[in-house]
């Protein structure tokens, strides 16, 4: 069996994925507010607010609590010679191996939140699609961006 990737993203991903799970559960609990408001207002049955309110805790505790460590302990990459690989998923993993002849550029994108804490995430564009490393070291993604342009027009040159 394949060994997995060794290197993992920064464990400062972690604080950034919390944050985004405070963002979409405060986008959730407006959503809520407003359905409670309506229950209210139109005597709605009690039942329909517990449920709602529970929905949210369960939500919220998810995804700021448990999804950000579930994702972190996954997400590992590797470059090689000859091809990037990706290990990623929470309950479903998933490997996934990008040629480098395949690459056609290297991009590195940051939100505000990733500038916040110094991340970048890295953007890998084949012909098909886009595959991403999320929440590197801004130092360690220019380097990987360089290091993979740089195999990717060996590769090119090799064919």
């Amino acid at each position: 069996m394949i060994p997995e990737p060794k290197t993992r993203i920064s464990q400062r991903a972690l604080t950034v994925w919390k944050i985004s799970g405070m963002i979409q559960s405060a986008i959730l609990w407006i959503f809520g507010a407003v359905f409670i408001a309506l229950a209210v207002i139109f005597n709605w049955p009690t039942w329909m607010i517990v449920i709602i309110i529970t929905i949210g805790l369960l939500y919220s505790s998810f995804m700021i609590l448990f999804l950000p460590k579930l994702r972190w302990r996954r997400w590992r990459y590797e470059v090689r010679e000859q091809e990037i690989e990706l290990q990623r998923g929470v309950f479903i993993i998933k490997r996934t191996l990008i040629p480098m002849i395949r690459v056609q550029h290297v991009d590195t994108q940051q939100g505000p939140i990733l500038r916040k804490y110094r991340l970048s995430t890295v953007m890998i564009s084949t012909a098909a699609t886009i595959h991403e490393i999320p929440a590197l070291d801004m130092e360690e993604a220019e380097e990987l961006r360089h290091s993979i342009s740089k195999l990717a027009r060996v590769a090119d040159e090799d064919v």
